[in-house]
């Protein structure tokens, strides 16, 4: 038997609020009604889903499996809502996600040498949005940072680039030509929840800020709050008159990688992948300040540094 998307997005809603009268409100369906969706949905599968005691409702095994599953699989059916949607008003358009510090342009020039008939939209994506917005139609291709939850996502690595320390202007290192990870162990750490500072993360010893994007980042550091780490692009398109830039060549560097729904099949998109792994070498140079004028084309010379 077929699964069924709805019977799913119910199942999902109780699973996230683990209570069948909250889950039926912001369905706006009868408890009842729910609670019969969830008894057939439960019968497909042939498995229990929730275990309902007097303590409350709990997740079985099984639930806990479909839960984890029903995301890609929801997130799949918007896209190909979507998709259907864009192709039927005929548009022609490339919606490209970047987390910040990528620069698109030298693929995106490429791209539209090829194709001059479709338009290349931008949007700028954090860590937590990468897989998502993927998964559900809101952006076509992306220009990731691993960590990356990779199921049902197509990634393909392009280049790597060092980290830099992010350190308050008045810090007793900031202005050195380069520090270790040692010499900052032991630093409060602000940190982006994305699981690539773990390891970084344990040697220090208050690591409390979670941030979510870069601008964030910069605020809790000029701030005094901690210390941070960045990948050397954020030098070029980021700067605070109260941070300092130190690289820092002992940590990991960053991993930059292209990534595409895996059920999608689109020449447009494929030819964007070219352009991408073509350009990657100029992309990756990018992270240096005269390089990034020389290949956007967008600045004179006497346009200020980007704030």
């Amino acid at each position: 038997m077929d699964l069924d998307l709805r019977k799913l997005r119910y199942f999902v809603a109780v699973a996230d609020t683990l209570h069948f009268g909250r889950a039926a409100d912001e369905l706006h369906i009868a408890q009842p009604v729910l609670s019969r969706q969830i008894r057939a949905l439960e019968q497909d599968l042939g498995a229990p889903l929730f275990i309902r005691d007097s303590h409350g409702v709990a997740l079985t095994d099984a639930g806990r499996q479909l839960l984890t599953d029903a995301g890609p699989l929801l997130a799949s059916a918007r896209a190909v809502r979507r998709r259907v949607t864009v192709a039927a008003r005929g548009s022609r358009r490339l919606m490209v996600g970047f987390r910040a510090g990528i620069p698109v342009i030298p693929a995106a020039r490429a791209f539209e040498a090829r194709h001059p008939d479709v338009v290349v939209d931008v949007q700028r994506i954090e860590w937590d949005d990468q897989a998502p917005m993927l998964l559900d139609g809101r952006i076509d291709v992306g220009y990731v940072r691993l960590p990356i939850d990779e199921a049902g996502l197509r990634v393909t690595p392009l280049y790597t680039e060092p980290r830099v320390a992010v350190l308050p202007a008045g810090h007793q290192l900031a202005g050195r030509e380069q520090v270790t990870e040692a010499e900052l162990a032991g630093e409060p750490l602000v940190w982006h929840g994305d699981t690539s500072t773990q390891p970084t993360r344990r040697a220090h010893s208050n690591a409390g800020y979670l941030v979510r994007g870069v601008d964030e980042t910069l605020e809790h550091v000029a701030a005094g709050r901690g210390i941070s780490f960045l990948a050397r692009s954020a030098t070029v398109f980021y700067s605070h008159p109260d941070i300092s830039y130190v690289p820092i060549p002992d940590l990991a560097p960053d991993q930059v990688c292209l990534a595409m729904a895996a059920s999608r099949t689109s020449p447009v998109v494929d030819d964007f992948f070219a352009a991408a792994q073509a350009t990657a070498e100029i992309t990756a140079e990018c992270g240096n300040y005269e390089m990034w004028q020389l290949v956007s084309g967008a600045v004179s010379s006497t346009t200020e540094r980007p704030d």
